[in-house]
């Protein structure tokens, strides 16, 4: 059965186009569905115009959700690339 696995990131940068690159890069090297929820909305971390289209800037908090069997790990490498400006 796939895992299943959340984390509250406080963002240290806007999630534009570099960020939000770095995460659908990230996100590509593993198997499990990664999304980011804010404010209501959901984008897959492998998409980077839903990723833009959250608008969350330096300081909100980001939901992310990882599902499938890396899940652990593709939530951690998602964090990481969030939290790295």
């Amino acid at each position: 059965m796939p895992e299943s696995c959340e984390a509250e990131v406080v963002l240290p940068a806007h999630l534009h186009a570099r960020p939000a690159g770095q995460v659908v890069t990230v996100a590509a090297r593993f198997g499990s569905d990664v999304e980011i929820v804010f404010n209501g909305r959901t984008a897959s971390a492998r998409g980077i115009l839903g990723l833009l289209g959250l608008g969350a800037t330096a300081g909100q908090t980001v939901t992310v959700r990882a599902t499938g069997d890396d899940a652990p790990a593709a939530l951690a490498a998602v964090v990481t690339a969030l939290t790295t400006p």
